[in-house]
């Protein structure tokens, strides 16, 4: 039962399973004789085709809704589905070895037809025990008519009919299920292939529509992009969990991180916990407006991600802009730290690493040489002397704010450059 109108793009009918084999038996005189009855009843039956079709579309329209369905959008087309089908089925009644392929060929397309217009597979299996109930009830009723005293003989051809019946309902299943496995392949993979090109930047005006729906996102609105390294996490609890509860978010795997086009409606700050499993490294971009600057997000987020230690921890760029201006030009980062500490390379390396690890701690206590002191575990007088070192090597003043700003973006330079 073939629909005429097709979608439009078809899956490729895969192979057919090679038809099980029966086991040869020898016919006695009586099954010569019921065969003779079979055909006769037979021929009738396919002279009155058309009559059947409509038999069959009609007890089709009655007990099976999904087809009722079909049945009204496209009459004509399955009409002649149901007549083909019906056709290769009583052919293969007359001649089954010479009918055989053709009917099995018949029956494989309609149920890739049918998996991909999305008819239920319960109901193409109704449909066609329906239609070997009625081409039975077709025999007996012609030999009733016409050779009453002959209804007995179908019994012994009884078991070829629903032989048929049933091989046929397993090679529509078969068909059915592989097709669904196709087209679930070819979603998934359109889907992947649209979330990559938002990543990318490459993504067109045109596929935004069909990417908001594909990943369930809305194409306008506040995104923010989570890169996560560390362990695949993608398609696992822990993926949801690097994120806050309730979030609306599309997973995507890459090669060196998982993403996480995420729907960022309270700001990103609610999206990604401080606290994440061991190990996890996550990046979390700046927020953009709609899916077509998904691609920058992605951008920010693997520059957050790099800045990531690699003991794991959440980075979100929006907290670290001058490490991610380093990182966004790590050729300038590395001129930047030679300008402003190569002048202590001719120190011994332990000398060295004393004054720039003092310098450090010293920015990062705001400038204050008394609570640099306690954790440097000596006196502050020690810190402003290794200080003034430093300024008396380099020639740079760090009471000089244009100075100093250049020295804190060495300093970050050389801790995210050399790692």
């Amino acid at each position: 039962m073939q629909h005429a109108v097709r979608p439009r793009t078809l899956l490729r009918p895969g192979p057919m399973p090679a038809p099980r084999p029966r086991t040869p038996r020898v016919r006695s005189l009586i099954d010569a004789d019921a065969l003779r009855v079979l055909h006769r009843a037979a021929r009738v039956l396919l002279d009155d085709l058309p009559q059947l079709t409509d038999r069959l579309v009609a007890a089709l329209q009655e007990q099976e809704p999904a087809y009722r369905a079909a049945v009204e959008e496209d009459p004509a087309g399955t009409w002649q589905e149901v007549h083909r089908s019906l056709r290769h089925s009583i052919s293969s009644l007359l001649d089954p070895r010479g009918a055989r392929d053709a009917a099995r060929r018949c029956s494989w397309r309609i149920a890739a037809t049918r998996a991909e217009q999305g008819l239920p597979l319960d109901a193409l299996l109704h449909a066609f025990r329906l239609g070997g109930s009625l081409v039975w009830q077709g025999l007996v009723d012609e030999t009733s008519r016409t050779a009453p005293e002959d209804v007995r003989l179908l019994v012994h051809v009884a078991s070829d009919v629903w032989d048929f019946v049933d091989e046929h309902c397993t090679l529509v299943a078969d068909a059915y299920r592989q097709t669904e496995r196709q087209l679930a392949w070819r979603r998934e993979n359109r889907v992947r292939l649209l979330a990559a090109a938002l990543l990318d930047g490459t993504s067109r005006i045109a596929d935004l529509p069909e990417a908001a729906q594909a990943l369930g996102l809305p194409e306008q609105g506040r995104y923010v992009v989570v890169a996560v390294g560390g362990g695949r996490l993608t398609g696992c609890p822990g993926a949801q969990a690097v994120l806050g509860p309730g979030v609306r978010v599309h997973w995507h795997t890459d090669v060196e991180a998982d993403y996480g086009i995420v729907l960022a409606e309270d700001g990103e700050e609610a999206v990604v916990p401080e606290e994440q499993a061991p190990g996890a490294r996550v990046g979390v971009s700046s927020a953009v407006e709609g899916l077509a600057a998904v691609g920058e997000a992605r951008r920010l987020a693997d520059t957050a991600l790099s800045l990531s230690p690699e003991t794991g921890g959440t980075v979100r760029l929006t907290d670290h802009l001058p490490a991610a201006l380093v990182m966004s030009s790590p050729e300038l980062g590395a001129a930047l730290a030679d300008r402003l500490l190569g002048p202590l390379a001719h120190l011994d390396p332990a000398d060295a690493d004393v004054l720039l690890d003092t310098l450090a701690t010293w920015l990062a206590c705001d400038g204050s040489a008394q609570r640099a002191s306690r954790r440097l575990y000596c006196h502050r007088n020690t810190v402003l002397n290794r200080l003034r070192r430093y300024e008396q090597l380099t020639g740079r003043s760090l009471s000089r704010p244009s100075d100093l700003v250049e020295v804190s973006l060495a300093l970050t330079a050389r801790r995210l450059l050399d790692r």
